[in-house]
């Protein structure tokens, strides 16, 4: 009711101040002018949600006077036009601009901001791929170089040094690799890597047998080639598992077995276990551990559609994996 009030006002004084015009005084032409002036500052700072019925209201008066007198009462209301409503107007424009021109600031702020969470979101996603790829060959070679140290510990020519030296780069080796998924995990937030790699499954495989592992590999006999995600994930399952049986039963032997029908791939991994490692690996065949390890193969399975179970099996342990054949 304030901001009507004070159109109101307006209105009512330069129609007021409109009629007799025949002889205008200066002073009145003043009051003219400030009347504009208000009503633009009006328009253009004070919403007035039914200016034009104010205005239409406050005109009455001046209407019913050109029953009276008809120059008189048209020379009010044209006042009140040309004094009160075009400045209004005008100021009520300038003042819906002025607000569309905050609101676009505000929305380019907020698109900005948008735009900095998207590429922070991307970065940790590269991070997360990052450290995937990092646990894929690092945790690899490393398991690897343990495995080198252990049968240069067990060679019959060395000497006592030269074997305390061999056990502690084993011991070195171990560690490493304990701290180096301890970060991975730290790194990659849960996420799975999905970059493929031309490395074929048999080239692993004789890298770890070159290693001193007894690895059985059997492929299935046509030989076609895989989609690139599910190719990496048999990929992944095999490294991981010789990366286990290399850390935790160094010297086993490893039998991996890849059938493939028109529908999915199965790939079955089963290596002996001692005693002291079952509780190690149930363990992080659990997903205590999450991002890493067996866990992080559960979610490279999940990713191409898959599923995948690992655990104690009688005496061996089992990873038992399978992914469809169709590009997901």
């Amino acid at each position: 009711m304030r901001n009507y009030a004070g159109l109101t006002l307006i209105a009512a004084a330069c129609a007021l101040n409109g009629f007799f015009l025949d002889a205008l005084p200066a002073w009145r032409q003043a009051v003219f002018a400030g009347l504009a002036v208000a009503a633009y500052l009006y328009g253009r700072r004070v919403p007035v949600g039914r200016g034009w019925l104010v205005q239409a209201v406050v005109a009455v008066p001046a209407l019913v006077y050109c029953a009276v007198d008809f120059s008189v009462g048209v020379g009010a209301m044209l006042s009140q036009g040309v004094f009160v409503v075009l400045p209004w107007l005008a100021g009520r424009f300038r003042g819906q601009q002025a607000e569309l021109i905050v609101a676009g600031r505000e929305r380019v702020a907020r698109l900005e901001q948008e735009q900095a969470l998207i590429a922070e979101r991307v970065a940790l996603g590269e991070r997360a791929r990052i450290a995937a790829d990092m646990h894929d060959s690092l945790g690899h070679d490393l398991a690897l170089i343990a495995l080198h140290a252990g049968a240069l510990e067990l060679s019959a020519d060395l000497t006592e040094p030269n074997r305390a030296a061999a056990q502690r780069l084993r011991a070195a080796a171990v560690t490493a690799t304990d701290r180096l998924r301890g970060t991975v995990a730290v790194l990659r937030d849960g996420a799975a890597s999905s970059t493929p790699r031309d490395e074929p499954v048999s080239a692993l495989v004789e890298r770890a047998v070159d290693a001193g592992m007894r690895v059985d590999l059997r492929l299935p006999e046509d030989g076609e080639p895989l989609p690139p995600l599910t190719d990496r994930a048999i990929y992944r399952v095999v490294q991981e598992s010789l990366t286990n049986a290399a850390r935790h039963v160094p010297g086993a032997p490893v039998t991996i077995t890849v059938d493939r029908t028109p529908e999915d791939a199965t790939i079955i991994i089963a290596n002996p276990l001692r005693d002291s490692a079952i509780p190690v690996i149930e363990r992080e065949a659990a997903g205590r551990r999450p991002g890493s390890g067996l866990a992080g193969l559960r979610e490279q399975a999940q990713l191409v559609g898959g599923t995948l179970t690992a655990g104690p099996d009688g005496r061996d342990f089992v990873v038992r994996a399978q992914f469809p054949t169709a590009a997901p």
